[in-house]
């Protein structure tokens, strides 16, 4: 998959599974860009294929509801904007 990265602090992995079309998922992008932390994002409904099979087996194993935003800092998966669980996540 090929997850696009937004540049900041280092808080270790985290991986934003989102919709380009969500609200929600752009409001995370949004805070966790405005808390300055490295993550990496990906629109799992702009991908095709294989691919989208492959985000979609990933999202599953962290949220088997398949919601989003997805948010998966390290191992632990966060789902939708709870900006304290996030924080708590981060480290921040």
């Amino acid at each position: 998959m090929n997850f696009e990265h937004m540049a900041g602090k280092d808080c270790g992995r985290v991986r934003l599974f989102a919709l380009s079309t969500c609200i929600w998922c752009k409001k995370t992008k949004e805070y966790l860009s405005s808390q300055g932390v490295a993550f990496d994002f990906i629109y799992v409904d702009q991908l095709k294929g294989e691919e989208r099979a492959e985000a979609i087996a990933e999202v599953k194993k962290y949220n088997p509801n398949l919601s989003f935003p997805t948010l998966v800092v390290g191992e632990r998966c966060i789902v939708g904007l709870k900006e304290k669980e996030i924080r708590e996540a981060l480290g921040l």
